[in-house]
């Protein structure tokens, strides 16, 4: 039996070999193999309903600090829930938060198998930027920000060596609440490797990259009434003529 990293791979390698069997083995009853008589009946089946989401659920209050607990484990929940109550929806691989009818975050299920295991807490760092449009400076040492990207953590090593610097990241970083994580990645990426790492120039390449225009800087020609006939020559006599006007005094006047 091979080895497999994660449930999902061996998954994908039970199907995978499924497969194999059922064109290899007969059916026994019906002409050719199980894969064929399973190709000649599956038309006449009923289709199948939406898989059943089957979850445990149980009520949450959210902490000031936007984190709930489950499991000796705490996660975080968008800051806008802060002190307000949840409902948790525990699946086996994933955890579900959900409020006034929608769904607010979803993170992968952290499970432990010894309880003498330090507790974790998860972070999500979009769900802080409520909090530090209100507070910048939140953002140099804040421990949901530990894990930005790596794009962002380059470009706000370069923003915050200046004054003003911790607003122009946030409001970078706010820029995923209105449109998609990585075209802003993307726009930040070709600020650095401009070598201009600005909120301008940043939003500039992200409304091109919206719009679809090139990012690139276009090539101008040189309008034949602007071209040059004749080169123009180094001439150091003027400043002979400077001299001898200082000697006289004139310069001077």
């Amino acid at each position: 039996m091979p080895n497999f990293t994660d449930l999902a791979s061996l998954n994908v390698w039970l199907e995978r070999r499924r497969m194999e069997l059922w064109r290899e083995i007969p059916h026994g009853t019906l002409a050719g193999s199980i894969a064929d008589a399973w190709g000649t009946e599956q038309a006449t089946l009923m289709q199948l309903p939406a898989a059943f989401d089957g979850f445990v659920e149980q009520s949450k209050r959210v902490s000031p600090t936007c984190l709930i607990g489950f499991e000796r484990n705490r996660y975080s929940v968008p800051a806008s829930f802060a002190n307000r109550p949840v409902s948790l929806r525990i699946h086996p691989d994933r955890l579900v938060v959900a409020a006034e009818g929608k769904i607010l975050c979803e993170h992968e299920r952290l499970i432990q198998r010894s309880h003498h295991l330090p507790s974790n807490t998860i972070y999500d760092w979009r769900h802080y930027l409520a909090v530090i449009q209100r507070k910048p400076g939140a953002l140099r040492h804040g421990a949901p920000f530990v894990d930005l990207p790596p794009a962002f953590r380059q470009l706000q090593s370069h923003l915050l060596r200046r004054p003003g610097g911790d607003r122009e990241m946030v409001d970078i970083l706010a820029l995923v609440l209105h449109h998609d994580e990585q075209v802003v990645l993307s726009a930040v990426e070709l600020a650095l490797s401009q070598g201009v790492a600005t909120k301008t120039h940043v939003l500039n390449l992200l409304h091109r990259l919206i719009d679809g225009k090139s990012i690139d800087a276009p090539s101008i020609d040189t309008p034949v009434a602007l071209a040059l006939k004749r080169e123009p020559r180094a001439n150091v006599e003027r400043y002979d003529e400077l001299r001898s006007r200082d000697a006289g005094g004139r310069h001077a006047s």
